[in-house]
């Protein structure tokens, strides 16, 4: 079986101009960032590092998760591990932050599939020239939908290292690179903010959460090595058509299996995937926004806060979610940089917010305040914290916060770094103005009126009943406000 053509006629401009493209186009890429950013042996080791730093992130949050398994998650729980003179205001800021987060996951996967078929039209048709609006309507249809001969060796695998991006030196390329695999490994937390539709939640959230890491890591590691073993020349690879959009492994599979409709085969299976994923995002970011209108963080909150009846689902939230999904994706018609710039807070924005509530959970970890289940009387009392059914004791699960937290602040820098050392104003990293303007939207909102409304997280010291025009009422509901 011959090799398929290399496409190395596609390119005219230096590998600095293609990568700046590329990256620019779909900056958060694992294949494309890790391989330009750090190389084979990079993608390697790089993948190994952020498994085993997301598996102690996601068991600490599996902690947090069983002690207090709720829909608002990461703002529930700042409001309990906070200092009270200032939990209401931190809670609500991290609401914002986390909302954002999971706005711009739902929006990057929904951008993914609808490259994902462009670039899968380009591997079967090399006249298809795909346009950037094209992209974006298979973006809203996915959103509407949710609601090899040659080998590599040994040696070129797990020791070649690529600095594609200049950096001045090999190790800075490196963590540049390791947010390609982050942004792989993202949704775990998912399970946190269903988990008010969850039997037994605080047991079936943090072990589907832990489980969910290391299955997926396993399985993705185990893909990363056989495809880096079958890509014998990586600049062909970066180079191709699919590359060029953002997909280099498309080129591969082609390389490989020496057929583009077996190829095309194994894409679409990875397209389901990412469709199921979509969905996946779509409920969270919905359940997200309606927990937060519930707890009258969000404008009109008695309507966003509504669910419908007989299904109980949060049906205004939702649509609301969807019609936010689609307004940004509008902006990649205009800048596929803007647009990336965006999509970006969900690394930003869920990164920062793993670290603030893991640091709090860190600090009453160590200093012994927060008791044992078989120590407490009265499991209802708010005003103590006390551990869930899933819990690391001792050391071991200092060591596991200390790690998550330390972990969570690398990722957290590096994902403010460009893809290369010297990038042009339409290449140029701006998720640092992205995180900003967030925050500081989200202070002014709360100072202007949210300070009035917000009075922290509703605590269900009873049951929640549906009224005659779906809202939920809380019955004997207090919030965690400062005191």
């Amino acid at each position: 079986m011959g090799q398929a053509p290399r496409h190395n006629e596609v390119l005219s401009s230096n590998k600095a101009e293609r990568d700046a493209r590329v990256l620019a186009r779909l900056g958060k890429n694992l294949f494309v960032n890790g391989l330009n950013n750090g190389g084979s042996a990079g993608l390697v080791y790089g993948y190994l590092f952020v498994w085993i730093g997301t598996i102690a992130v996601f068991t600490t949050m599996a902690e947090l998760a069983s002690m207090a398994p709720t829909t608002g998650g990461q703002y529930h729980w700042i409001a309990q591990l906070a200092p009270a003179n200032i939990r209401k205001f931190m809670s609500y800021i991290m609401g914002w932050i986390v909302i954002c987060g999971w706005m711009a996951i739902l929006a990057g996967n929904g951008y993914v599939c609808g490259t994902q078929i462009e670039a899968l039209i380009q591997l079967n048709d090399p006249n298809y020239v795909p346009q950037r609006w094209e992209g974006t309507l298979l973006f809203w249809a996915t959103i509407l939908v949710a609601m090899a001969p040659q080998k590599a060796t040994a040696h070129e695998v797990f020791t070649v290292f690529e600095n594609g991006g200049g950096y001045p030196t090999q190790a800075l390329s490196f963590f540049v690179g390791l947010i390609g695999t982050v942004f792989a490994m993202f949704g775990c937390d998912s399970a946190v903010h269903m988990a008010e539709e969850v039997r037994n939640a605080d047991v079936t959230v943090p072990w589907s959460m832990l489980v969910t890491t290391l299955l997926n890591g396993a399985f993705g590691f185990a893909i990363v090595i056989a495809v880096l073993f079958v890509t014998v020349d990586v600049e062909s690879v970066l180079e191709s058509p699919t590359g060029l959009l953002g997909y280099p492994y498309m080129q591969i599979f082609y390389n490989s299996v020496g057929s583009k409709g077996g190829a095309t085969g194994m894409t679409v299976i990875l397209l389901i995937m990412t469709v199921c994923g979509t969905i996946a995002a779509l409920a969270t970011a919905s359940r997200l926004i309606w927990a937060f209108a519930r707890d009258r963080g969000l404008p009109f909150w008695r309507h966003v806060s509504k669910v419908q009846m007989g299904s109980s689902i949060p049906i205004y939230a939702v649509i609301i979610t969807s019609i936010t999904a689609c307004a940004i994706g509008l902006i990649n018609i205009g800048s596929a940089a803007a647009f990336n710039d965006v999509i970006s807070l969900s690394v930003t924005s869920l990164y920062a917010s793993y670290i603030i509530t893991e640091s709090f959970l860190l600090y009453h970890r160590c200093t012994n305040r927060i008791r044992s289940r078989g120590s407490v009387d009265d499991t209802s009392d708010t005003s103590q914290l006390v551990w869930g059914p899933f819990h690391l004791p001792g050391l071991f699960g200092i060591a596991v916060n200390a790690f998550a937290v330390a972990f969570g602040i690398i990722i957290f820098v590096f994902s403010f770094f460009p893809a290369s050392y010297h990038p042009e104003p339409d290449t140029m990293n701006y998720s640092v103005l992205m995180t900003a303007a967030v925050v500081i939207f989200s202070v002014v909102y709360y100072v202007v009126w949210a300070r009035r409304e917000f009075k922290g997280p509703v605590v269900e010291t009873g049951a929640w009943s549906l009224a005659e025009d779906g809202s939920a009422v809380e019955v004997g509901s207090k919030a965690l406000e400062s005191k």
